[in-house]
Formats: C-alpha cells, sequence, structure tokens
C-alpha cells in the first residue's frame, strides 16, 4: 500500500487501514512458514531486516520447530500498538499440533518508498 505523501508514519493511519494491509501478510507469513519457504516468508520484509538474517539459521529454525510448522490460519487480533514510525499488530495463535496459545507479533512500518514493510515478526 502507497499513500501520496512525501513521508508517510503509519502510525497515522486508521485500525481498519493498517490492518487492510498487515491481515494478509500475517497469513501469508503463516503459511510460508508452515511449508518451510523462506523466499516467500520474508517477501514483504524491509531490507533492513532481511539483511540482519541468516538463511541457513532460518531454514533450521523451520526445519526444527514443530510450531513454525504448524501455525493454524485461525488466529485472533488483540490489538495495535503505535510507536514512533512502527504499529505492532498483535495476534492470539495456535497451532494445529500443539496445545495452548501464543503471542503473534508483526510490525508494520513505511520505508524510504512509502511502502508498508514487515520490520519484525514473531511468535512467542
Amino acid at each position: 500500500m502507497k499513500k501520496d505523501k512525501t513521508t508517510m508514519n503509519i502510525t497515522e493511519l486508521t485500525d481498519d487501514e493498517i490492518l487492510a494491509v498487515g491481515e494478509p501478510m500475517w497469513i501469508e507469513l503463516i503459511r510460508a512458514s508452515n511449508e518451510g519457504k523462506y523466499g516467500k516468508f520474508i517477501r514483504n520484509f524491509d531490507n533492513s531486516l532481511i539483511q540482519g538474517f541468516n538463511e541457513i539459521e532460518i531454514g533450521k529454525q523451520f526445519a526444527k520447530s514443530e510450531l513454525t510448522r504448524s501455525l493454524s490460519e485461525l488466529y485472533d487480533f488483540l490489538g495495535l500498538i503505535r510507536r514512533g514510525k512502527h504499529v505492532t499488530v498483535l495476534y492470539r495463535v495456535r497451532s494445529t499440533k500443539k496445545e495452548g496459545e501464543w503471542l503473534g507479533r508483526l510490525v508494520l512500518g513505511c520505508n524510504e518508498k512509502n511502502e508498508i514493510k514487515i520490520f519484525g515478526a514473531s511468535v512467542f
């Protein structure tokens, strides 16, 4: 999603505007994680985040972690936290193989081209 502002700050968007972009990114992360597809997993990541990754280590995580390979596509949106130039989207996440619930975190922001990108993502 692009805005026509010179410098866009994602925190100025409404909750609905943020979720309209974030939800498809979140579901794509879940699917890519379950399939162990690294390229698809990082597709919407900001370059600053990608540069800090070690593809071999992430591949090991996909291979060894039962949780990262069994995330349910059914999740609950918990809320948004706006801070600085980023918005954190929080989800309650479940596994298709493990009992319990986890906290999903998706950090969104705008890059230098005013494109909304992922600046962080985790399940813990």
